[in-house]
């Protein structure tokens, strides 16, 4: 049976498209119903993060500076959780312990007329910190103001000193230097209430300027020479003064031991011309003839000719003749 509608109102049929499905309309959700449980998580969320924000911590190590349009109204030193108040109050942190500032090196002239460099450090703290803020502003402030301290009393302190006695670790006089320049730093910053102490300052290191070193070495060196040839000439003359008193010890123990042995020799001889006397005064006539016999066995030898006459009583004894 033919269709009496036209071609073009026929509707196509599609193999792939799917068969529409009659939907029933779902249950729409009325908010009006939970207005008031929205507005209060919303207000709930705001507080909370309004309170999170302006909630803040006081740390043992640390100071928190309070401001309010700009002004400080509070600072809290003590440890707790603390709360500014939103919008209108800030919140700012200063250190509240033991710093250590490295001061610059600095140049200075010492008491003999010497170029040193000289290079620092402190230790600090904040004592003040109102008086930080108001004076300093800032703590590199407060470092700046506290170098340009310690350069100008190290540089009046050694100044008065010798190089000698600022490198030597021996006769240094640094210690009681080191605490006249903490002292008069402090009171310098305390007339300018800036707010912070200096606990110590130390001298770190000494140095020569680079264009004096090597002078500074050639005369040392060459003072060096000077005391070590100076040693040697005391020693020298110390050894000619041992030998001389040596030999002056030994030719007096020589003397003395002539002298004595003159003495004894004398009185030897002395003994022995008495004994030889009190001998031969018993026989005259033998100490004639022994007196003859010494005098031939000093003047006759092997080879000795004497002439004397035949009557001679000195030739008699040689001949044998003893009557």
């Amino acid at each position: 049976m033919e269709s009496n509608k036209p071609l073009d109102e026929v509707k196509k049929f599609n193999p792939y498209e799917r068969p529409k499905k009659n939907r029933e309309p779902k249950d729409t959700i009325d908010f009006k119903k939970y207005w008031k449980l929205i507005v209060g998580l919303v207000l709930a969320f705001v507080l909370l993060l309004i309170v999170v924000t302006n909630v803040y911590i006081v740390k043992e190590n640390e100071y928190r500076v309070v401001r309010q349009f700009g002004e400080v109204v509070k600072i809290q030193e003590q440890p707790g959780i603390q709360m500014k108040i939103p919008f209108i109050q800030s919140v700012t942190t200063l250190p509240n312990y033991q710093m250590t500032y490295d001061v610059s090196e600095a140049e200075i002239n010492t008491k003999d007329k010497k170029r040193i460099i000289i290079d620092n450090y402190a230790i600090w703290h904040v004592d003040n910190p109102l008086e930080l803020i108001s004076n300093a502003g800032t703590i590199v402030n407060a470092e700046s103001r506290m170098e340009e301290f310690i350069y100008s009393v190290v540089r009046t302190e050694l100044g008065q000193l010798n190089y000698e006695e600022i490198i030597n670790d021996e006769n240094s006089s640094r210690g009681s230097v080191n605490d006249s320049v903490t002292a008069k730093v402090n009171e310098l910053l305390k007339k300018d209430k800036y707010g912070i102490q200096v606990l110590d300052v130390r001298i770190k290191r000494t140095d020569l300027p680079e264009e004096n070193e090597q002078s500074v070495y050639t005369r040392m060196i060459s003072e060096r020479e000077s005391t070590a040839q100076n040693y040697l000439s005391q020693g020298d003359a110390k050894k000619r003064e041992m030998e001389a008193q040596a030999d002056r010890q030994a030719q007096e123990v020589i003397a003395t031991a002539r002298k004595e042995a003159a003495l004894i020799q004398a009185e030897g001889e002395s003994q022995a011309a008495k004994i030889y006397n009190e001998s031969f005064s018993k026989d005259p006539e033998f100490y004639e003839l022994y007196r003859s016999l010494e005098s031939y066995k000093k003047t006759i030898g092997e080879d000795t000719v004497i002439i004397l006459p035949s009557d001679s009583p000195y030739a008699d004894i040689l001949s044998g003749n003893f009557d």
